[in-house]
Order: C-alpha cells, then structure tokens, then sequence
C-alpha cells in the first residue's frame, strides 16, 4: 500500500506541479471545448491521454524506446500549439464526439509520455517489478487530470452561466493564451 501511495502521489504532484506547466497547459487547450454536460467525452478524452502516456513510459521503463529529451521537450508546446489553433480555426464547428479528437489525445499522450519517461525511469530504477509502479504512477497522473479538467469545466460554467461569457469567446480567449505560451515555450525549448 505504501508503494501505491508513493508511485500515485509521484504522478499526481508531477503533474500538478506548476513549474511543469506545460501538461496543464495541454490539459486546458484539450477541455476548453467541453462543458459539464459532456463530463463523459471529457473523460474518455482524458484517459485516451493517460493510455499514450501510459504506453510510451512502458516502453522507455523496459528501454524499448528511447528519444531525445530536447526533442520531445519541443514536441510538447507544438502538440498545445496545435490543439489551441484546432480550438480557435474550428470553434463552434468542432465536433467532440469525433474518434479524430480521441486519436489526437492518444498521439499527444505519446509524446507527452516520453517527456515523462526519463524522470519515471529514474524512479523507478534497477528494479525490476516495472508494471505496478507504472499503473500506480498512471493513476496518479489520471487522477491529477482530472482535477484540472474539472477546474477548467467549472471556471467555463461560472463565466458562461454567471458572467453571461458566450461559449465561443471562451474558446477563443483561453486557447489564444495558451498558443502565446505555447509559442514562447516552442522558442525557448527549439533543439537546433
């Protein structure tokens, strides 16, 4: 038991960890779209995030991969780039009960995923039981998404219900911050 607690607060904090703030970045840009009564979609959005990254640190865990760190800490902010412009070329016309929007998450949790392996690996170590912590670690980083997307939906829901804020301008407003830390994040972390 006490193992699980430390592998799941590890996946927990390591994402809501604000100086790590890209994840959440991400997270906001993918739940933006989304309001309470579409918690489901939300949810299975956010878990199809958590399989990718739940797979690439498998394969880094057993070294069946291995990336370069500066490039995938460049892919990062292009993936919430390109999740925000999606937002903001498509809004109001997106639809989120697409599969497109479920493979996306999965890509993108992929990559995300390999920014996290180095540090899981170090975690983890030599040892040589790598499967629990693995899901240990995936439950905390689930369950951390799913307190910032609730965040995001419940901020969404005030500003729409209370502040009279159209869904659209939402939309727009939150994912063109997000694409200007993007872009800053993408010229600070470019490799060449």
């Amino acid at each position: 038991m006490q193992d699980f607690l430390f592998y799941f607060k590890q996946g927990l904090f390591h994402v809501l960890d604000f100086s790590a703030y890209d994840h959440i970045l991400f997270l906001i840009v993918l739940a933006v779209v989304f309001s309470f009564k579409e918690w489901r979609r939300t949810l299975l959005l956010i878990t199809f995030f958590t399989i990718g990254h739940s797979i690439t640190l498998a394969l880094a865990a057993y070294k069946v991969v291995s990336f370069n760190v500066d490039i995938i800490e460049f892919l990062i902010p292009i993936t919430i780039f390109i999740t925000g412009v999606i937002n903001v070329i498509f809004v109001g016309k997106i639809n989120q009960k697409n599969v497109i929007n479920l493979i996306f998450a999965l890509f993108f949790g992929l990559i995300h995923g390999l920014g996290f392996s180095n540090y899981f690996r170090g975690m983890i170590g030599k040892s040589e039981e790598k499967m629990m912590p693995l899901l240990e670690f995936a439950l905390g980083i689930e369950a951390a998404q799913i307190i910032i997307v609730l965040g995001i939906l419940i901020i969404g829901s005030i500003l729409q219900s209370l502040f009279r804020v159209t869904k659209r301008d939402w939309i727009l407003v939150t994912s063109s911050i997000v694409i200007g830390f993007s872009i800053q994040m993408i010229l600070e972390r470019y490799p060449w």
